[in-house]
């Protein structure tokens, strides 16, 4: 492999200097070896011979073998076009081209036997083909069995360059995969039942039947999976045995006083199984770095505030960074509402807070009499120091970048505790890869009492149905969020916007107040409106999707989300978690236009058929793709993935994982011979050197 990665591809027969230009603009293909791992995204099969008297229905790209009878221009200046009848002896069909037509005509000559290959259409009772594949039946470089069909970029087109131009490149350096070197150890091949490296770039280009093609598909995919897992595994393995945390060996009067008397409900199983998770990390001497899943109204916050008080128990200090003031100060309330009887001294920072008070938090930090500090961003700042930062919870973490999170860390000598936590849930596939470095704990239990969501799909012809139930939810006291995808009316999207409808709610339910909340309002304005709801003043909340995170309104029982087919699952789930959080029935209502293309109500219908936010986002992924999920992985793994998916591969990651924690635990520096062209490979893989261990 090496070899190929030295030549440049220009030097292949068929590319020359000018294509090696636009294809490494286009497909960014340096060398030979990028040529080969550009793998095709599926195939055609060239097994079989069609006749144009079976073509029926709608067909696939098929094959024919004949000839052409005649050939006849029609049209004139940009509308020209060149018409072949061709017949294979059952029938005759049309082949049409729009461009390229006197090239055209000097290659194909009537009475010489063709093989055409793309898809037939019939129009008129006459079937055709639009610019078919076409090579001389005797030519000895006509596609027989599957062949790849690949990733193209319009200007490639334009230049001439198809995908069959892409197989035949490929195709010249296939007799060379049998000279590659295979960097994964035989004896952890066979285990896995993979395919030689140089059997498997041959296979998936030019794979003899199906059967194969899996096979290939298996190796390349395991072998991009594995390097990935083995440098997230020795990056953990090798932080946690570098740096030190603070040993929480005492359980004392703030947690055991809490437990006692302030406790406001009985733990869950799940609640309890993950404090103890926590309580043995914190009590390592190392570093704990641990992300908590938990569903929206899942109890998060008080397994975070417990913990904290493990920290304060053992002398030091403790902190909680949120995304916004509103999921801040949620956050202060709701702690400080709990923990203050006990004698934990709790402040808020954020960027509105005054400086008078702002002074006196820092003083508190430095003299240890704060003990915990709740906060957004403002927490990060230079100035804010503290005497003995032990433990740090960031909520809804993904909203934070990498370096924000990295200076929370920095605050003390000794690395603090961390605790992520996330009410969206992460796949098994991704929690494995994005948050590989990170130990998982799942809370997946609601608290007792709790009545399942309702989730209802309604079409816009039955919007005053759904006005109507909202009008008797609101007759018994409830309040009703009502969500827009736009604040204003957008010419170029029929989408249905919140100035718009703030005012059609208010005409529509004339006896009941209505506040409005956006992203772009000013601060001071959305706390008002805000406030408006949370405290029952005002009936009906319409707002963008700025209430997706950190609104407590145990109250409200209905959610109503417009243009619902505009939104990724994960975030309707989100959205969804804003009711529901009383003792009372809660309903959400998914609003759609009537004609929605069949994918789309399959995907809504996910939300309507079940709460449960794991199966929602394990839908998400496969419909979606992880896309950038985080922007830059959690671990810095920030690789692109040529041919496997977190989406659909979660048993393959798996696979690769376990492979990667065996090679690990028989030589975790990776010095054994036979391991050279792994180590080889992950340095060409991950060749950018950072320090991830203070990130988390």
């Amino acid at each position: 492999m090496e070899r190929l990665r030295s030549t440049d591809v220009k030097y292949l027969k068929g590319v020359g200097p000018k294509r090696a230009e636009l294809l490494c603009k286009q497909l960014g293909i340096k060398t030979c070896a990028d040529l080969l791992c550009h793998y095709p995204t599926h195939y055609v099969d060239r097994s079989r011979m069609y006749r144009v008297a079976d073509f029926a229905g709608d067909m696939p790209s098929v094959q024919v073998r004949g000839r052409f009878v005649s050939f006849a221009t029609q049209g004139e200046g940009a509308k020209t076009r060149l018409i072949g009848l061709f017949s294979d002896g059952s029938r005759a069909m049309e082949v049409v081209w729009f461009n390229r037509i006197k090239s055209i005509r000097d290659t194909y000559l009537p009475g010489v036997e063709y093989i055409l290959f793309g898809k037939p259409t019939e129009y008129g009772g006459r079937w055709s083909m639009v610019h078919p594949e076409i090579d001389r039946a005797d030519s000895p470089n006509v596609s027989v069995g599957f062949r790849g069909v690949y990733p193209l970029t319009e200007t490639l087109r334009n230049r001439g360059i198809s995908s069959r131009t892409i197989y035949n490149m490929v195709s010249a350096l296939l007799p060379r995969c049998k000279d590659i070197s295979d960097p994964i150890p035989e004896d952890l091949r066979r285990r896995y039942r993979l395919m030689s490296l140089g059997d498997a770039l041959r296979a998936v280009h030019s794979p003899a039947d199906n059967d194969e093609l899996q096979k290939a598909r298996l190796r390349l995919k395991f072998e991009e999976l594995f390097y990935l897992q083995l440098n997230i595994l020795r990056y953990c393995r090798e932080r946690s045995e570098s740096v030190p945390g603070f040993r929480f060996g005492n359980i004392g009067y703030y947690f055991n006083t809490f437990y006692k008397e302030c406790l406001p409900f009985e733990l869950t199983g799940a609640q309890k199984r993950v404090i103890k998770e926590i309580r043995h990390d914190v009590g390592s001497g190392k570093q704990m770095n641990r992300l908590l899943q938990g569903d929206v109204g899942s109890g998060k916050t008080l397994v975070a505030l417990m913990c904290m008080l493990m920290a304060l128990d053992n002398g030091t200090q403790a902190c909680l960074m949120a995304p916004t003031e509103i999921l801040a100060t949620q956050h202060f309330e709701t702690i400080s509402a709990l923990a203050s009887k006990i004698g934990v001294n709790i402040k808020l920072l954020t960027g509105s807070t005054p400086k008078r008070e702002r002074d006196a938090i820092h003083a508190a930090l430095l003299d240890g009499s704060l003990h915990i500090l709740i906060g957004t961003h403002a927490v990060i700042e230079d100035t804010v120091k503290f005497r003995n930062l032990g433990f740090v919870v960031i909520d809804e973490q993904h909203r934070f970048g990498v370096a924000q999170r990295a200076r929370l860390w920095k605050k003390n000598s000794v690395a603090p505790h961390i605790l992520v936590m996330t009410a969206t849930p992460i796949p098994r596939t991704l929690a494995m890869t994005v948050y590989g470095d990170l130990d998982v704990s799942v809370i997946d239990e609601l608290p007792p009492g709790r009545k399942p969501i309702q989730t209802l799909l309604r079409y816009e012809d039955r919007r005053m149905e759904v006005y109507r139930a909202i009008g008797k939810q609101l007759k018994l006291g409830r309040q009703a969020y009502i969500v827009y995808p736009l604040i204003s009316e957008n010419e170029k999207l029929d989408l249905k916007s919140l100035e718009e409808g703030y005012g059609f709610v208010r005409e529509s339910f004339p006896s009941y107040k209505v506040a409005y909340v956006h992203g772009k309002m000013k601060p001071a304005e959305k706390d008002y409106q805000m406030s408006l709801f949370a405290s029952g003043e005002a009936n009906i909340l319409v707002a963008t999707t700025v209430i997706e995170v950190g609104v407590n309104v145990p109250n409200a029982s209905v959610m109503v989300i417009e243009n619902a087919e505009r939104f990724g699952l994960s975030q309707l789930h989100q959205l969804r978690g804003r009711v529901g959080r009383g003792a009372d029935q809660s309903y959400c209502v998914l609003m759609t236009k009537v004609k929605i293309a069949k994918e789309t109500r399959k995907r809504l219908e996910v939300m309507t058929s079940t709460t449960d936010g794991f199966v929602v986002a394990e839908a998400d992924l496969k419909m979606r793709g992880p896309g950038d999920l985080e922007g830059t992985l959690q671990s810095g793994m920030a690789v692109d993935l040529r041919i496997a998916s977190l989406a659909t591969d979660g048993q393959i990651v798996q696979f690769a994982r376990n492979a990667a924690a065996e090679v690990l635990d028989a030589d975790p520096a990776l010095v054994s011979s036979s391991l050279s062209g792994v180590k080889r490979e992950m340095a060409l893989m991950f060749d950018k050197s950072y320090d991830w261990s203070r990130i988390s």
